[in-house]
Order: structure tokens, then sequence, then C-alpha cells
């Protein structure tokens, strides 16, 4: 039983456009991120509050994110900006 029996014949022209359609798409944007890479989004916005200037805790920042459903605690932002920033350090700076 052939399992091409229904549909038509595929070109090799069918082939090249169907290559260059799939490596023409971009990645989908994903609707949950994990709480790592959504800090690494917000990272600059946050050191920016939490610096001397502005001079917001951690947890008030945890509690503005709260009013958009953004559930992470002030410690929990404070731990993944620590380790954002171990992780952009070039190992030859240690």
């Amino acid at each position: 039983m052939s399992e091409n029996q229904n549909s038509e014949v595929i070109t090799k022209e069918k082939i090249d456009k169907a290559i260059n359609l799939l490596k023409e798409q971009k990645p989908k944007e994903r609707e949950d991120i994990s709480d790592r890479e959504a800090i690494r989004k917000m990272r600059r916005y946050i050191e920016k509050l939490t610096s001397n200037k502005y001079g917001y805790t951690y947890d008030e920042v945890s509690e503005m994110l709260k009013g958009l459903g953004i559930n992470l605690t002030g410690s929990r932002i404070k731990y993944l900006i620590g380790e954002l920033k171990k992780s952009s350090r070039s190992p030859k700076e240690s």
C-alpha cells in the first residue's frame, strides 16, 4: 500500500518553496515564560527602581508586579537578579 496514494505529486519546485517557507519562520512568542526569563526581561527597570536614586525595595517591586498577576516575592526577585548578574559576567573576570 502506497502512502501517497491520495496526495498529489511532490515536485522539486514544491520542496524548494516549502524549504523557503519553513526557513522564513520566526520563533513563536510564548505566552508563559519562566520567572527567570521574566526577571531577565524586566531586569533593567527593576535595577533602576531599586537603585539609591529611586530607593524602592524588592518587596515594593514585588507588590507592584502582584497587581499585574506576577506573583514573585521580593526575595525571589532579588535572588534572580543576582543570578543574572553572575551569569552575565564573563568567565575571564573570575
